[in-house]
């Protein structure tokens, strides 16, 4: 096995947990295969370690056949606290998936080496669902599966069929932004966002998907505090989308949306609090006109996500004690959003609290926001930023609690 297969996924630690698992319940290769529906040959191979790769959908439909959990195939926890010693074991291999091609250096396991169309966006589905739960251990393991795949998709299609490879191809570089930004590699982020965009000019729907990718570079350039561009960016694609019509199209008003969400981060990161009013105002509007929260890769978006945004604008203004009563009325999910949209927001009523004083409130919404989504917590500075606010100030009768949240986030006392 090559020293770049060793380091983008174990798999011969699939493979021994496979086998181990398997003789546990006392049940042969071929039960094993009748259970779950995949080959005799994939398990065979899987437990040998004798090819480099493994899709997601792959452990998925082991996993369940062996009853745990994915995460009990690649030996960690999804919800482990904290995933810094992956992210340094990864983030060359990470590098390496985004800026070169990897499609032929590995090979899967699986007996098809280009995956089926269905297949291949049901690990796509999988990947969001670890971004969007903040999985970024299980994210590491399925990507350069996914990148993978979808390169040699591209290569062996034509037409149509290749627009739609290109389409998930440019979902996994999008997810590689996200993914590299919250790490803190925000220069490999910029890359794998441009790398996006250019991918998704070759997509069925070039227009939308590009404004998509634009989101996410946009995103970046907040983190690199590159306010002005990033503000002129989102607002001149979002006036490209034009979703005034009688009935806008649900995904194109929640990209939309989206990058007026971050167009207005950005107006209020470089002091313009009034222009950010003006934007999250039109937001705002869009979103009520959605009707219900929306969730999907290309957006997160609806009425509840945009009241979140308009508190958490409120807290950075520097006005706590106005965001904490406009908390009180805040609008149930319409839908469903995220939980580390949710954990944001509890981290940002924590910030308030905070402030005005109130540290039990404030370590209350520590605690919520660890609960909805600990691996995203535990890499967040704000988190770490509160914690150590708290720490002179917090009751003795709660000084366990907030000790666990600080070794959870790295923090020291």
């Amino acid at each position: 096995m090559s020293r770049e297969a060793v380091e983008v996924v174990d798999g011969q630690v699939i493979g021994n947990n496979i086998a181990r698992l398997r003789h546990a319940q006392g049940i042969t290769q071929e039960d094993l295969a009748t259970r779950s529906g995949v080959s005799v040959v994939t398990i065979s191979r899987l437990e040998r370690g004798h090819r480099n790769m493994v899709r997601s959908s792959t452990v998925v439909r082991l996993a369940a056949a062996l009853d745990v959990k994915p995460a009990m195939l690649y030996h960690h926890e999804r919800t482990s606290p904290a995933v810094g010693a992956d992210v340094h074991r990864h983030a060359a291999a990470l590098r390496r998936m985004i800026r070169g091609n990897t499609s032929d250096a590995l090979d899967f396991v699986e007996d098809v080496d280009v995956s089926p169309s269905a297949s291949l966006r049901a690990d796509t589905s999988h990947a969001w669902q670890d971004y969007l739960s903040g999985h970024h251990a299980a994210l590491l393991d399925a990507l350069p599966a996914l990148f993978a795949d979808a390169r040699r998709a591209v290569h062996a299609a034509s037409g149509d069929a290749a627009a739609d490879a290109q389409e998930i191809l440019c979902v996994a570089y999008r997810l590689a932004t996200g993914l590299a930004g919250r790490l803190g590699l925000t220069d490999l982020a910029l890359f794998a966002g441009h790398r996006a965009l250019d991918t998704a000019r070759l997509t069925r729907e070039p227009a939308i998907e590009s404004a998509v990718a634009t989101r996410y570079l946009v995103w970046v350039l907040v983190r690199q505090g590159e306010y002005s561009e990033a503000e002129q960016i989102a607002v001149s694609t979002a006036e490209r989308l034009d979703p005034g019509l009688a009935t806008p199209d649900p995904e194109t008003l929640g990209v939309f949306g989206n990058l007026l969400f971050n167009a207005a981060t950005a107006a209020l990161r470089r002091g313009n609090g009034q222009r950010a009013d003006d934007l999250l105002t039109v937001a705002r509007a869009a979103a009520l006109r959605s009707g219900q929260d929306r969730v999907t890769e290309t957006g997160i978006f609806g009425p509840r996500s945009a009241a979140i945004q308009h508190l958490d604008h409120t807290i950075r203004a520097g006005d706590p004690e106005r965001a904490l009563r406009l908390a009180i009325d805040m609008p149930p999910s319409a839908g469903a959003v995220p939980a580390f949209w949710e954990a944001g927001h509890q981290l940002h009523l924590a910030s308030a609290a905070a402030d005005v004083g109130l540290a039990d409130t404030a370590l209350d919404k520590l605690l919520t926001a660890r609960d909805l989504a600990p691996d995203w917590v535990a890499v967040q500075p704000l988190s770490a930023s509160i914690v150590r606010d708290l720490l002179p100030h917090c009751p003795k009768r709660r000084r366990p609690e907030l000790t666990a949240i600080a070794a959870h986030d790295g923090c020291t006392d």
